[in-house]
């Protein structure tokens, strides 16, 4: 897999860090969600792929994407493939998460410069362990993150 360079984070190291999650499966986007929440991230769902262009199209924040390969319509290696192709995605990290083992597919999505794959079924604690790796967002941050999203008591 190749390395890519983190996408720029935001100035304030307490500010949110959006990700978005792409896979047709609700309830694995649910969990993933739930996760990446409890941690401090903000998550974007999209079930298939024209769903995750219109949110990379609507929020230029996103930090990274983790991505089913078995999609309906346009599948994961599709939306990776445009991803790289176009320069505003090009160095977005991208965590393929897939029950998908044929080597032909995984092969090709490594040629595409996927960040890392995953497969299911997966560690949700290991998948927001690689989430804060490509990100840059350490420990320290999702804490600052929650300090400061606290109410003040008199």
């Amino acid at each position: 897999m190749s390395e890519r360079p983190t996408v720029p984070m935001p100035a304030d190291p307490a500010a949110k860090v959006t990700v978005l999650v792409v896979d047709d499966e609700p309830h694995i986007g649910r969990i993933i969600r739930t996760r990446l929440e409890q941690a401090g991230f903000t998550v974007l769902l999209a079930e298939h792929g024209a769903d995750a262009l219109s949110h990379l199209e609507a929020v230029p924040a996103i930090a990274l994407v983790v991505l089913d390969l078995m999609l309906p319509g346009m599948s994961g290696t599709d939306i990776l493939r445009l991803l790289r192709s176009d320069s505003r995605w090009r160095p977005l990290p991208c965590i393929v998460l897939t029950a998908a083992g044929q080597d032909a597919q995984l092969r090709e999505v490594e040629s595409l410069g996927v960040s890392e794959i995953m497969t299911k079924p997966f560690s949700p604690r290991r998948l927001l362990e690689r989430v804060r790796s490509h990100t840059g967002v350490t420990q320290a941050d999702l804490v600052a993150t929650e300090s400061a999203s606290a109410p003040v008591t008199p």
